[in-house]
């Protein structure tokens, strides 16, 4: 596949809260396993915002899931990052080193800014991963990647379906990806990523990422349509040559299958 055929890399991410961090900075007096300091943040969270969700702040990433996309919308390639190691320090320099060295295509995801970007430029940080294209603040404000509303740089479309947060999005992705038919969340679910990294579970993290990926790229799509940059018949056929390569490559990546078995076709109501 030429570099220069990637448009777009719709993503997502799993995160974990790094336990050694959390231990040393909200229990420094504590010397025993630092992820019971994570599990007593978890509890104080839920207690206090009936979320037990850690801040992204305290959290490394443990899976990226990127979709391939081409200028007229088609699905190229999904891959994720680093496997099978999962590494986050390569993850997180694998997934900034790629979006230069494809040209700089446009990222979109669902909600990223709020939290997917965020962690990963805080990765960066952590890890010492120079990304100068990114954090271009010789551009004029409009015209740099991290502006809000840069579609050029970054389409979040959480953003776009609620007009830049004037609206909550109650159901989330996987309320979008329900009203299209798709499966949403399956097994998985979001508050289930910490226990599932404490127990090992880095395979079935990433297994996850990926089917969120292919939500978010079927939403992507009829985000076009509602745009008038994809009819919908032109959607449609998107969505049939994605399901062929779904079938195809499902012999061999066990998530696809899982995915296939719960695919639901749009009703056109027409």
């Amino acid at each position: 596949m030429a570099r220069n055929e990637v448009r777009y890399l719709v993503f997502d991410t799993e995160s974990a809260a790094d336990a050694a961090l959390v231990s040393k900075l909200r229990e420094p007096a504590h010397t025993g396993d630092p992820t019971e300091a994570v599990a007593r943040y978890r509890a104080e969270l839920m207690e206090k915002y009936e979320s037990d969700f850690i801040p992204y702040t305290f959290q490394i990433p443990l899976s990226v899931a990127i979709a391939k996309v081409g200028a007229n919308y088609q699905l190229l390639d999904l891959v994720v990052l680093d496997e099978p190691e999962f590494r986050p320090h390569k993850i997180t320099r694998d997934f900034w080193v790629g979006w230069e060295k494809y040209g700089q295509p446009t990222l979109v995801s669902f909600n990223g800014r709020s939290f997917d970007l965020p962690l990963l430029e805080l990765a960066a940080f952590r890890y010492g991963v120079a990304v100068p294209r990114w954090f271009n603040t010789q551009l004029k404000t409009y015209d740099q990647p991290r502006n809000r509303y840069n579609t050029l740089a970054h389409i979040d479309l959480y953003d776009l379906l609620t007009n830049f947060g004037a609206t909550r999005f109650t159901g989330g992705l996987n309320l979008a990806a329900n009203l299209l038919g798709k499966p949403g969340k399956m097994d998985v679910q979001g508050d289930m990523v910490q226990d599932m990294f404490e127990a090992g579970k880095l395979a079935e993290i990433n297994d996850y990422c990926r089917c969120d990926v292919l939500d978010t790229y079927f939403v992507f799509l009829r985000t076009r349509v509602l745009l008038g940059q994809l009819t919908l018949d032109e959607e449609q056929g998107l969505i049939a040559e994605t399901k062929e390569w779904l079938i195809g490559q499902s012999e061999k990546i066990a998530a696809y299958r899982s995915y296939l078995e719960k695919w639901g076709d749009w009703v056109n109501p027409w």
